[in-house]
This record gives structure tokens, C-alpha cells and sequence, in this order.
């Protein structure tokens, strides 16, 4: 299984984005993880998480969302961490707004590495104290080393 530091970069890991819409913050993860992985194909990322979406919300609850989805050209999974200034609807069970998104990109055929990441994903964010220090982040250097700190102690 991949761990948190080799599907996620710097790069692709956003503190603060200011208020957006839901499908606004589709389109800045889909440009996120694409201009960092070139190999996809930026419509191809949006659709496929908008479609994945459309089929329930990745909201987990307490104010986090996990998106994923397969996508094509994609040559190993892919993470995009993003935190956001002010919490979004996203119809999450227990009904709170989120404002912490991990984004889980994988290629077509990775069905059980795809579950696998997210159960491990799910497992990191099942911890509310490492969620408020990630919220507390005042930059994306800063988001990036928590949660690789917290991934390698878990």
C-alpha cells in the first residue's frame, strides 16, 4: 500500500483556499493534481470526481471530505490535501459543513490499492486532534509536514 508521503507533494497540498463553491473547489483540485501529474487530463479528473460525487457525498463527517475516484492516465495514485479559509455545504451525514478535503486520485485498474489508501486516509482523519491542528495551519508547507508527521506515527 502507498503511504501518505509518496501519494502526496507539497505541491499538491493547499492551506486556506478562500471561500468557494463545491464545484469551484472541484475545478481548483482537478487543476491542482493535473498540474502536478500532466499525464492526466484535467476534464477527465473534474468529471469523473463531479459523476463519483453525484453518486454521495465523500463528506466522512466532522467537517471532512474524502473525493476519489479512477482515473484514466493516471500512473499511480495521486493525493491532493486542501484546507479551506471558511467551511462549505457537502451534504456529509452528521450535516457540518467541511473545511478538510483529501483528495484520492487512482489509476483504472487499482480497486483494492483504491480502498486500501482510503481506509488508511479515513484512518488519519478519524483523529480530531490531528484535524484541529491541521486546520490550524497557517500555510501549505506547514499542512504538508502534519500530515506526513501524523502518517508515519500511525
Amino acid at each position: 500500500m502507498s503511504t501518505i508521503s509518496e501519494i502526496l507533494t507539497q505541491e499538491r497540498t493547499v492551506c486556506c483556499i478562500p471561500r468557494v463553491s463545491k464545484k469551484r473547489l472541484f475545478e481548483d483540485i482537478a487543476r491542482i493534481a493535473c498540474d502536478d501529474q500532466r499525464s492526466m487530463s484535467y476534464d477527465d479528473v473534474l468529471d469523473r470526481l463531479i459523476a463519483r460525487e453525484k453518486l454521495g457525498s465523500t463528506a466522512v463527517g466532522g467537517g471532512i471530505a474524502i473525493p476519489h475516484s479512477r482515473v484514466t492516465r493516471c500512473a499511480s495514485p495521486v493525493g491532493v490535501l486542501i484546507s479551506l479559509e471558511e467551511p462549505i455545504p457537502f451534504d456529509a451525514p452528521d450535516e457540518m459543513p467541511v473545511d478538510l478535503l483529501f483528495t484520492l486520485l487512482v489509476p483504472e485498474e487499482a480497486h483494492q490499492q483504491h480502498l486500501d489508501i482510503l481506509a488508511a486516509i479515513a484512518q488519519l482523519f478519524s483523529v480530531p486532534t490531528f484535524c484541529e491542528e491541521l486546520r490550524k495551519a497557517s500555510n501549505s508547507r506547514a499542512l504538508y509536514e502534519l500530515i506526513c508527521r501524523q502518517a508515519e506515527t500511525s
